[in-house]
């Protein structure tokens, strides 16, 4: 995986669910025979899977790529079992609010860390846009988007603490505040299909 060609294809496979060869190449600006060779070798490894899907057109069906189970381990988890055993032994000792009161400090030792960095944005955009990219850093995925319908937001194909936010969905809502408190903007949190879009309401119209 020490290969930036192959982290590029699997970052690209993680973040679309699934992709052609051409469209790969045209993400990555590479080439379309090199970027095949790619994918068969880390067929041949097992980190991919295909599948084909019918063309509109006339034409044999399309191969398609998209990651399988043993791209997981190279996908942050936070050493997420030790953190929820430490969690609920925290709540067994301490009480049922413990483990919130752990995940708020977390929160705010992560506020005052990138508070910094993102206020140095010179703008909103430029704030969310850094902030992304600090939580691109530790593992989220995170792309932003603009258009005219659906405003600004940052989508995000992975979290290392989404197990957590299973267990204690409070601790959701404690790192949406965090969010809002970084870039000065109301911040909209929705779960899609394979992703968490956060959409930044004042640049574009939130529907509640």
């Amino acid at each position: 995986m020490a290969r930036p060609a192959w982290l590029g294809i699997l970052g690209e496979l993680k973040c679309s669910g699934g992709s052609p060869v051409g469209a790969l190449a045209e993400a990555l600006g590479m080439s379309y025979m090199g970027i095949k060779q790619h994918c068969m070798k880390l067929l041949k490894m097992g980190y991919l899977e295909t599948w084909r899907v019918p063309r509109k057109e006339v034409g044999r069906p399309e191969i398609m790529y998209r990651l399988t189970a043993k791209c997981d381990p190279l996908f942050p988890e936070a050493g997420v079992g030790l953190t929820i055993n430490v969690l609920a032994a925290v709540r067994t000792l301490y009480g049922d609010s413990a483990p919130e009161k752990l995940l708020f400090h977390h929160f705010q030792d992560q506020l005052k860390r990138w508070q910094p960095r993102v206020l140095k944005g010179a703008s909103l955009v430029e704030k969310a846009t850094r902030l992304a990219d600090l939580r691109d850093k530790e593992g989220c995925f995170s792309r932003c988007h603009y258009d005219h319908q659906q405003g600004f937001r940052i989508s995000e194909y992975h979290h290392p603490l989404a197990r957590i936010f299973e267990i204690y969905p409070s601790a959701a809502a404690m790192e949406l505040r965090v969010m809002e408190q970084l870039i000065g903007s109301r911040v909209v949190r929705r779960e899609v299909a394979g992703r968490i879009d956060y959409e930044v309401a004042t640049l574009g119209v939130v529907a509640n």
